[in-house]
């Protein structure tokens, strides 16, 4: 079932930076909506593209399946991002999967519908390429990452940027919002659910974080930053 949008559910999105109210109202009312029950899958990896899609609430994981079967987190999607654009540009299939996180509700512009729009306001064809353009950023800083640090330190990375995307301040610190596992942080740095599970027992041994049933809440920030950026006292050595 879908529901009407008004601009208020749009404007702030970065992709739609610097449209004016009409053009607003006419986006929105160009959109559909989807709701997805947590663990449902909205597309999958090499579908046709016939559409893409802005949070407005809830979050989806977007995946790849490797040919060897081996699953690779990309990114989380929260309210008010883009995703499952580059096919606009690529006109080819969905690079990854989109599975809902939790119970959500997204707009959707089908791909007829989204290239009028473009050719309406081309301030959206910049936009968007702004968006990929920083995505293919943090995708070749994860690369580096990968290719240049030790796991410790990307498993760090990976857990104060989903603080700084959707941290909420609790009180014995501040707390990723979403369900999160240690296999979803396995997947996201390139390592295996036992590495994981063995750092992050050590850090809550050392009071860094608590971690339990898909919940981590971060107590030390600066701590975990130091790892991040290996700012370990000289000796120190990481738990085999």
């Amino acid at each position: 079932m879908t529901r009407a949008l008004d601009r208020s559910t749009i404007a702030g999105a970065t992709l739609f930076e610097g449209l004016d109210t009409k053009a607003l109202d006419d986006i929105a009312h160009a959109a559909k909506t989807t709701r997805l029950v947590a663990g449902s899958t909205l597309f999958e990896q090499d579908d046709e593209a016939a559409a893409f899609y802005m949070m407005i609430v809830g979050r989806v994981k977007i995946a790849q399946t490797t040919p060897e079967g081996h699953q690779v987190v990309i990114r989380y999607i929260g309210p008010r991002d883009m995703f499952g654009a580059v096919p606009l540009f690529t006109h080819s299939a969905y690079p990854a999967s989109a599975v809902a996180v939790v119970d959500s509700l997204a707009a959707r512009w089908d791909s007829a519908i989204t290239h009028q729009l473009m050719d309406r306001y081309p301030l959206l064809v910049a936009n968007a390429l702004k968006i990929v353009g920083l995505r293919l950023q943090e995708l070749q800083n994860r690369y580096r990452e990968l290719a240049t640090e030790r796991v410790e330190q990307r498993v760090a990375r990976a857990i104060l940027r989903l603080v700084r995307q959707s941290g909420k301040p609790v009180e014995d610190g501040v707390q990723i919002e979403f369900p999160l596992s240690r296999q979803d942080i396995a997947e996201m740095t390139g390592t295996t659910l036992h590495t994981v599970s063995r750092l992050l027992s050590s850090w809550e041994q050392s009071g860094l974080l608590d971690g339990g049933r898909m919940r981590i809440v971060l107590r030390k920030p600066r701590a975990l930053l130091a790892i991040a950026e290996d700012l370990r006292p000289t000796g120190v050595r990481p738990p085999e």
